[in-house]
């Protein structure tokens, strides 16, 4: 029978106290390691973060400026990066000691790792103080001086609406696009935006080309100089105009557009703005789309807009059998909502909206024959050639006439200053525009797909109830099936912390890239972080 020796580790006398210890290459215990290696000798105990009031950024040195919450994982990074010899040392795991919020006092506890004796590995955890010292980074000292700003983009268009600006400002909030503006400014025809740097600028303006057709111009004032150095100052203007076309609007196209488009229209209606223009011919569903260059190499007035839309009541309709995918080309039988009892005038006119309509709907349409045209509007007009009596744009419920109804959603504005001392005929304007925004939305499914919509606190009531109410006035299913689901709705509090997030990663991103140098260790200290 064999027998398999049993090896016992020797035991020894630890040499600096003589306590009974396994042995070690070192010959001595835990407690007399600890007390003649300190491996945490060369990495300070103190230092102190720069913290910007103004904008509550945390400096990075050398020169960027990180937007970080208190005791979050990115000001947990950015004082990990500020402490000098961690590299020589195995960073275990780092966290927050609790500080009072106004101390201005960080705490950061450490555990880190280091092999003190061939084959011992000593591990420690201690704690660095954090001094926060207030200082005002670039932007905010230009601010304090009120040499804030070294670019403007000046966004026009030529119309008597702000039904584009309330769009374009929703895909602004939704893409942060306004993240590196200093001030925005509400213009009678328009807004302002400022930036201090230029960069910023036309990274802005082409955010804007993407989304809508526009034509830019660009000009430069000179501030200073130095001429020895050969160095200037210029503060930078860009003018951006927007198409003076909205959706819903009917256009007569200029004879060289129409040609381009298949000689289609020349009456067509506008069915949607984005990068390009696109029109519908409503007597033939012949459709056609330009673009920004196109437009502003012959440009064209709308004939007429939203403001000169009239109610009209459906009597009958008759497919022709053309479709072009949602839209069908019919014969509609209509009369004016208004002239119920006064007169029993009825209108035969052919339209796009035949599978949109039925007997007994409401449709918003032009009154071309009640309308006076100048000339130059209708150049594209050939000879002997008839304008439609009537221009139906789209179909609309009893419910998007009146304002009784509350609405379980809302979006976001861009904070903005205001005209200075605005007429009452203004903002009685904006109003009827920001309602005429709001029943758009409800309406188009694929516009509430482009922007964010946020739930109210009690959203689940007040849809309710709206629907309650609509069912006793009468409305129809169509206008109720109509209105917005909650599943659509976004929560405004996560929605803050994504936007926040991609701030902090944009802002990071892009301040990074002007960096011109970073502490000699920061690699190292990435590396021992992973």
């Amino acid at each position: 029978m064999e027998y398999i020796p049993q090896v016992k580790q020797a035991n020894i006398l630890c040499c600096m106290c003589g306590v009974l210890i396994p042995a070690n290459p070192s010959n001595m215990c835990v407690d007399c390691i600890k007390s003649q290696v300190d491996i945490t000798e060369g990495i300070p105990k103190q230092l102190t973060i720069q913290w910007c009031r103004g904008c509550a950024r945390y400096l990075q040195p050398p020169n960027h400026w990180a937007i970080a919450e208190l005791e979050s994982r990115e000001l947990l990074t950015i004082c990990i990066k500020r402490i000098k010899g961690l590299n020589k040392v195995k960073l275990v795991d780092a966290g927050w000691v609790w500080t009072e919020p106004h101390s201005k006092r960080l705490k950061v506890k450490l555990t880190i790792q280091k092999e003190v004796f061939t084959s011992a590995i000593l591990q420690q955890i201690f704690i660095i103080e954090f001094i926060v010292q207030g200082q005002q980074c670039d932007k905010c000292q230009k601010f304090e001086a009120k040499d804030t700003w070294n670019s403007v983009v000046q966004l026009r268009q030529k119309v008597d609406h702000k039904r584009t600006f309330l769009y374009i400002e929703q895909l602004i909030l939704k893409h942060n696009a306004h993240s590196q503006t200093l001030n925005i400014k509400e213009k009678p025809d328009g807004l302002d935006f400022f930036f201090s740097n230029r960069n910023h600028a036309m990274k802005f303006v082409e955010f804007i080309s993407a989304i809508t057709p526009v034509k830019t111009k660009k000009s430069e004032q000179l501030i200073s100089s130095d001429e020895q150095n050969n160095a200037a100052n210029y503060k930078y203007t860009f003018s951006v105009e927007i198409v003076p076309l909205s959706k819903d609007d009917i256009v007569c196209l200029p004879p060289k557009i129409a040609h381009q488009l298949g000689n289609m229209g020349p009456l067509v209606v506008v069915t949607k703005v984005s990068n390009l223009i696109h029109f519908i011919d409503p007597n033939t569903l012949h459709t056609g789309e330009i673009s920004a260059l196109t437009f502003w190499n012959s440009p064209f007035r709308a004939l007429s807009s939203y403001k000169q839309l009239v109610e009209f009541t459906v009597l009958d309709v008759n497919l022709t059998g053309a479709t072009r995918g949602r839209y069908a080309l019919s014969d509609i039988q209509l009369m004016r909502s208004a002239d119920f009892g006064a007169n029993d005038n009825i209108y035969d006119i052919r339209s796009h909206l035949g599978n949109i309509l039925n007997p007994g709907d409401l449709a918003l349409g032009y009154d071309v024959a009640s309308s006076n045209f100048p000339d130059s509007d209708l150049a594209g007009m050939k000879k002997n050639q008839q304008l439609p009596d009537f221009v139906l744009v789209k179909k609309t419920y009893p419910s998007k006439n009146d304002f009784r109804f509350k609405r379980h959603w809302y979006f976001k504005e861009i904070p903005k200053e205001g005209i200075e001392n605005p007429k009452k005929f203004e903002i009685d304007q904006m109003e009827r525009d920001r309602e005429e925004f709001l029943r758009e939305i409800e309406a188009d499914p694929e516009l509430r797909s482009k922007i964010n919509i946020y739930k109210e606190a009690d959203a689940a009531n007040i849809l309710q109830q709206r629907i309650k109410k609509m069912q006793e006035h009468g409305i129809d299913e169509d206008a109720i099936k109509e209105e917005l689901a909650l599943d659509g709705l976004l929560d405004d509090m996560v929605n803050n912390l994504t936007i926040n997030d991609e701030e902090f990663e944009d802002e990071e991103d892009q301040e990074g890239e002007d960096d011109d140098e970073e502490y000699d260790d920061e690699d190292e200290d990435d590396d021992m972080m992973e």
